[in-house]
């Protein structure tokens, strides 16, 4: 079966991210290699055997997420161009992963209704990584001709 999974790069805090998105998304930190700590150590330079080659994080449900630190000689541009989206099966999930992965980030799009999730709300967090959080997601009929869909009420108090 094939598999789209998400590779983080970071730029020297790799482990701390891995450990804050384990918590936030409820997830279990199976591998958290650094460069000394790799079949290749002997290779990495003494000043770089530190940083994360390779993390992955199962997530419930069957998803992962693989991180690791950009190498010393790369120059680190961050995370452009895409975001990364979760589903929960209740809007309650949603909000809570929600507000712990917004913990020290920016809101861009506070949870509110749409017609495809009963709520949905966009953050960057402390560590630039975009993410697009969906709770209850509303099934959507696909094909060549567009769709209308009636978008549902926005949460109280968003």
């Amino acid at each position: 079966m094939t598999q789209a999974i998400a590779y983080l790069a970071f730029n020297g805090n790799c482990a701390d991210a891995v450990r804050f998105y384990e918590k936030a998304l409820g997830g279990k930190l199976e591998v958290l290699m650094s460069g000394a700590d790799s079949p290749m150590a002997e290779q990495i330079p003494k000043e770089s055997a530190h940083r994360i080659l390779h993390a992955r994080l199962a997530l419930p449900g069957g998803g992962t997420l693989f991180a690791g630190d950009c190498p010393d000689n790369m120059p680190y541009e961050g995370i452009k161009g895409v975001s990364i989206a979760v589903d929960y099966a209740t809007v309650a999930e949603a909000e809570k992963v929600f507000n712990a992965l917004s913990s020290g980030g920016q809101v861009i799009m506070p949870m509110q209704g749409a017609f495809w999730a009963k709520a949905w709300g966009m953050l960057v967090d402390k560590f630039g990584t975009p993410w697009i959080v969906n709770g209850e997601p509303v099934p959507l009929r696909g094909g060549p001709t567009p769709v209308r869909a009636e978008v549902s009420k926005p949460l109280p108090g968003v």
